[in-house]
């Protein structure tokens, strides 16, 4: 159930445009964030907020969109698609939320190898502009 929760914030804070604000309010204090290009998860509500605020700003293209959602329990699955500069991007968000439908544990996938390049070089790009 509170993954259903969760997926109304995640979704409403995307719709605020993935703002740091908006993305602090639905993420706890030690949630972690597993990149798909970094090794080590990353641990503690600002680096998620700072991966996911630009993750926000690089994938939220025009052609960003959820193509498939599943759920259970705490647990959801959310599939993406998106093009960078003429590579189309396929991927998934898995999410653990708490039973407050906050944010404990976001992981990203991402295919092919080809996107995953592109995501890697405009995330650090981001990353780097964000400070």
């Amino acid at each position: 159930m509170s993954a259903r929760i969760g997926m109304e914030k995640w979704h409403r804070a995307l719709g605020d445009g993935s703002t740091t604000e908006a993305l602090a309010a639905i993420i706890r204090a030690d949630a972690v964030f597993h990149s798909p290009v970094v090794y080590t998860p990353q641990e503690g509500r600002d680096i998620v907020v700072s991966y996911l605020a630009a993750a926000g700003k690089v994938l939220n293209t025009e052609a960003f969109r959820y193509v498939r959602e599943f759920s259970e329990g705490n647990q959801a699955l959310l599939e993406f698609v998106t093009e960078l500069d003429g590579i189309r991007i396929n991927g998934i968000d898995l999410i653990t939320f708490d039973d407050d439908g906050m944010i404990a544990d976001f992981k990203v996938m991402v295919r092919p190898l080809k996107a995953i390049n592109k995501v890697w070089e405009l995330m650090g790009a981001q990353l780097a502009r964000q400070g």
